[in-house]
């Protein structure tokens, strides 16, 4: 991604990703994904009206702007093939020169009545027949590439919906077939799904699909609830104002994350600190290997989120909560845990003292 300075535009004004409080365990899922999305998506649960959907169109909002190929539906990458449609390739091949431009972003809603077909994509079989062409209608997976896949009341979607968004979320394309015609494209998306626990939990098996889980409450302590109130209320009445007030600290926090995904891969994790991480899971009993994979990828990128190309165990302890809590077998009657058990896990196991 390039580092582009924050500028004022004539789009809608969204509330600034630096001036949401009280949510930062969510917040650092969130970013944490943005600079690694192979860690595989977060899932936010918690009280109604505490700000998830506010925090997430935030984030995209503040991220700096992506290169991509001007004329191409599935926003392809210029140069990296992993990113690029199979019609971007097939043109660069033939040696065309493409037209390259930046663009914000996106971040793709995700309405609970969607079908299939809108989420995939369909393809025209009349005039794949009669024409000889592959006419694709790009679908919500398409649009979302390289952006943000965002789901409100995820446990209320159809489960089958779930398993094709969490496939492509973890290959990063999407496949549509019909009628003997198939075409394939990129969908490589940081998935973010949000929901509350009283309208029911996610099947176990799709839970563990996400990377993360982070919860969220609502503030209890009324001095932060009315910070909170009185940021929205500025925000409400004068946006523009209120966005320039925090301009700086957002042109800060768009660094921090482009620094942060310039040397992720650079950023190297101890053999022993790995092997301690794999401990924890095995001590946790948790099932596959997920637990194990999602812990070292969130550690490397909070170490890059601090500037550092070694992982340090604090970098560890601020993310295996996030990372493990909902891999826990755990009686069908309880809530997921906060973390306590992970955590005390991780203090037996790295010698630390419980705080």
């Amino acid at each position: 991604m390039i580092a582009t300075p924050i500028k004022p535009t004539t789009r809608r004004p969204v509330f600034p990703f630096t001036a949401v409080i009280g949510q930062e365990e969510m917040k650092l899922a969130l970013l944490l994904n943005v600079i690694d999305p192979k860690i595989g998506g977060v899932m936010v649960m918690g009280d109604r009206g505490t700000g998830k959907s506010t925090t997430v169109r935030a984030l995209a909002d503040l991220l700096p702007e992506i290169e991509v190929v001007a004329d191409d539906p599935f926003s392809s990458h210029p140069t990296d093939g992993d990113l690029q449609s199979e019609e971007v390739r097939q043109r660069i091949a033939n040696g065309e020169k493409l037209p390259v431009t930046t663009k914000q972003v996106i971040m793709v809603d995700l309405p609970l009545g969607a079908t299939e077909d809108r989420v995939c994509g369909t393809i025209d079989i009349e005039k794949a027949l009669s024409e000889g062409v592959k006419a694709f209608e790009v679908g919500l997976l398409a649009k979302a590439n390289r952006g943000i896949l965002y789901i409100d009341e995820v446990n209320l979607l159809d489960d089958h919906l779930v398993d094709v968004l969490l496939d492509s979320a973890a290959s990063g394309w999407n496949t549509v077939e019909r009628e003997g015609i198939s075409i394939r494209h990129p969908a490589r998306f940081v998935l973010v799904g949000s929901g509350n626990p009283e309208e029911g939990e996610l099947r176990p098996q799709l839970l563990d699909r996400f990377g993360m889980y982070a919860e969220i409450k609502t503030a209890r302590d009324p001095e932060l609830r009315l910070q909170i109130v009185e940021n929205r209320t500025t925000f409400d009445n004068n946006p523009h104002a209120f966005l320039a007030e925090k301009s700086e600290q957002q042109a800060e926090k768009q660094k921090q994350i482009v620094r942060a995904q310039t040397i992720l891969n650079e950023v190297n994790i101890d053999r022993d600190l790995r092997l301690k991480i794999s401990t924890v899971c095995a001590d946790l009993n948790i099932d596959g290997l997920r637990g194990d994979i999602v812990t070292t990828r969130a550690a490397k990128a909070y170490a890059a989120s601090e500037g550092r190309k070694e992982v340090e165990v604090d970098d560890i302890k601020a993310v295996i909560g996030l990372c493990l809590r909902h891999r826990l077998r755990k009686d069908p009657l309880e809530s997921i845990d906060s973390g306590y058990k992970v955590l005390k896990t991780f203090n037996q196991v790295f010698g630390l003292e419980e705080e």
